[in-house]
């Protein structure tokens, strides 16, 4: 919408300015008066005018010296100036208005036809000056936008190159006077077939424009993908004049996401399938198995003794053995079977296909077999000496198998690997190196497990644990807050390791009263540590499992802990593990942001461990990502783990995150993180779990 132009009626006259008014009542215009010549200049400072129709008789500062006051400053001299005048009438006077800058001169009386007329006239100038200035302003903001960032090209309605900016030279390497001329099919990387340019073209002509990823080849023939725009441009008539083409290289966004990809879905060391990938393709070869009435089969296998292999060479050398270790698993198996790394030196292995009951039997213990006795052979490992030198050192290990059978629908794929998983304790159990099919002999194993599962029952009723601390420092080496750990403290046994007793307490759901307990205990000393300066400014993180975040009273829980116990909600950082994105993703956000509008804050613990769904990762109100102590293991003597730490970093500060490294046991790792920008960490560097009187002593001799 047009702005309302203005005019500036300057008369020393009142009755003069209204019979003005008067006159050009109905002009649609906005009138404005000025009494004397100093208003009128200040007016016309002060605001836009489409004309002035200024009085030339006037005290002290006559028409004349208004108007050459007006031309004289550039912010007035282009704005219509008409004399009005009864006094000076003659030629030589007229003569004197135009040369102090009148653009029109109107005697008194005046006749009110020819003023409104020329009134209307000078608007419309008014009107056509405006529009031309908004039109070089668009042509000024067009040319900018043309030589932005992204490669841009304009061709006629044939297609034929007309215009190119800087951004298509650097991107595709052809100059202006290369291109100019030249269809653009010149550009075609032979990737994609005809089907694809005809459903592109048929969306322009549609639609108007089309928008996607397309892959084109560079003056140096390079391929590579880029993010493209056409629309077409159309005359008044609606026929098509031009083609406007904008493009983004996209090749370091899609190598990042080709990694965080990787991360997701792959090992890093091994680059073999994930447990993640592995579920999703054991739920396939379930699907396949049930509808073609054939069995499949699954293998757990672990190395043994690996533990005294990384203890006494070191973990470099362990990750040279499991990296041959895969390569030797997959050349054992058919194309279309699978091998995958669950964490550690635990492998899987999923045959399909099998056929039936006894044969499949027999056809998967050949396959193990198979790998068990190539597994079974030398490794040949560089080690380096103390002098840097590199020496080969022979090793050999041998595995113990645990195998399963499936075709029963009614058989969960967790249910499957956890009789594998049973399957190979009971091969371990035997002497090791050896390999052990499921079956319901094995109920002694199981009978074990319902033991421990009764006194971990127990243990809730008699309140037989503890909680333990752990430092979170930050560069400085200062206590920013720690990590509320569970410790079990059986009657007969002692200390139990959570490592036993927490993958029972999530199998058998007991996982949510003690979380529970962890959360309330951890709450309550949350509230003590925030009434003493010396501990308020102290952070804790609990562990949430995927069970008890999944209750659905769980955000209630929380939020009655923190009102009961009066505690800050910042200073409460629940950790989730990645696997709680494998499943409900939409009902954890939801979860997670009514939490985080309360305060709360949210940290991935284990983050790089590969189970993560990364596409929502952006979508989480997390507030850190803790980077798996696998990764921080290695990373002063590991180039990949190195790469992964920096990765991790670099997409929570991307994100906005905060990042934390646990596991960090030497200065040297710590240096390392802080140079790629990781600056708190946890470990046994700083200090192991303590006991609370322990850990608070620890605060004193480090305060």
């Amino acid at each position: 919408m047009s702005p309302i132009p203005r005019i500036l009626l300057v008369d020393d006259n009142a009755n003069n300015r209204r019979a003005l008014r008067v006159v050009l009542r109905g002009v649609e215009a906005e009138l404005r008066e000025a009494a004397n010549g100093l208003d009128a200049l200040s007016m016309s400072l002060a605001d836009d005018y489409a004309l002035i129709l200024l009085d030339v008789q006037m005290p002290e500062m006559d028409g004349f010296e208004v108007c050459e006051q007006l031309r004289a400053d550039p912010r007035t001299h282009d704005v219509p100036v008409i004399f009005l005048t009864a006094a000076y009438k003659d030629a030589d006077d007229k003569m004197r208005g135009y040369v102090a800058g009148a653009t029109d001169y109107l005697a008194k009386p005046i006749e009110d036809h020819i003023l409104k007329a020329k009134v209307q006239v000078f608007l419309k100038l008014y009107e056509q000056r405006r529009l031309l200035q908004q039109n070089n302003e668009d042509l000024r903001v067009a040319a900018i936008v043309f030589e932005s960032q992204e490669g841009m090209l304009v061709t006629d309605a044939a297609g034929k190159i007309l215009r190119v900016n800087k951004a298509f030279t650097q991107i595709t390497g052809y100059s202006a006077s290369e291109i100019v001329g030249v269809h653009p099919r010149a550009l075609k990387s032979g990737r994609h077939s005809s089907d694809f340019y005809t459903s592109m073209w048929e969306a322009i002509a549609s639609k108007g424009s089309w928008a996607g990823e397309i892959w084109d080849r560079r003056k140096g023939g390079e391929v590579y993908p880029q993010y493209l725009t056409i629309s077409a441009v159309r005359d008044s008539a609606g026929t098509i004049t031009n083609y406007v083409g904008t493009f983004t290289d996209i090749t370091e966004r899609k190598a990042a996401v080709d990694r965080i990809e990787l991360l997701a879905f792959y090992d890093p060391l091994t680059l073999l399938p994930n447990r993640r990938l592995m579920m999703d393709r054991l739920n396939r070869a379930i699907t396949n198995s049930v509808r073609r009435n054939r069995n499949g089969a699954l293998m757990l296998l672990d190395m043994d003794n690996f533990k005294a292999l990384n203890d006494t060479l070191g973990h470099d050398i362990g990750d040279q053995f499991l990296v041959e270790v895969a390569s030797r698993i997959k050349g054992c198996i058919r194309e279309g079977d699978t091998v995958c790394r669950l964490g550690g030196d635990e492998f899987v292995v999923i045959l399909e296909d099998l056929g039936a009951d006894k044969p499949a039997v027999t056809q998967a213990g050949a396959v193990a077999s198979k790998i068990q006795r190539r597994l079974n052979d030398s490794y040949v490992l560089s080690i380096k000496d103390g002098e840097g030198n590199r020496r080969d050192r022979s090793h050999r290990c041998t595995t113990s198998i645990g195998i399963t059978l499936f075709r029963d629908p009614s058989i969960t794929s967790d249910e499957i690997l956890k009789r594998a998983d049973t399957a190979m304790y009971q091969a371990k159990a035997a002497g090791r190196n050896a390999m052990r099919f499921f079956d319901p002999g094995m109920q002694a194993i199981l009978a074990a497990k319902a033991a421990l599962e009764e006194d971990l029952r127990k243990a809730i009723v008699e309140s037989q644990f503890a909680l333990y601390f752990q430092p979170q420092v930050d560069l400085s080496a200062k206590t920013v807050g720690a990590e509320a750990l569970v410790r079990w403290h059986h009657p007969q046994r002692g200390l139990v390791s959570p490592v036993e007793f927490i993958p029972l307490a999530e199998e058998t759901g007991l996982i949510q009263p003690i979380g529970h307990w962890v959360l309330s205990t951890a709450c309550l000393q949350l509230a003590a540590w925030a009434n003493r300066p010396d501990t308020a400014h102290l952070s804790l993180a609990v562990n949430v499992s995927a069970r008890q975040f999944s209750l659905p009273n769980f955000v209630e829980e929380v939020l009655a802990l923190v009102v009961y116990t009066g505690i800050p909600p910042g200073k409460l950082k629940l950790e989730l593990t990645e696997s709680l994105l494998l499943e409900n993703t939409e009902l954890v956000i939801a979860k997670m942001n009514e939490l985080k509008e309360r305060g709360v804050n949210f940290s991935i613990d284990d983050f790089g461990t590969g189970y993560s769904s990364l596409s929502y990762l952006k979508r989480l109100p997390i507030d850190q990502l803790k980077i798996d102590q696998t990764f921080v293991r290695n990373v002063t003597t590991d180039t990949n783990d190195a790469a992964i730490a920096r990765t991790i970093v670099a997409l929570g500060q991307t994100l906005g995150l905060n990042v934390i490294a646990e596991g960090v046991e030497t200065d040297a790792q710590r240096d390392f993180l802080a140079t790629i920008g990781c600056n708190v960490y946890q470990g046994y560097f700083f200090s192991r779990p303590l006991p609370l009187d322990d850990f608070e002593a620890y605060l004193r001799g480090t305060s």
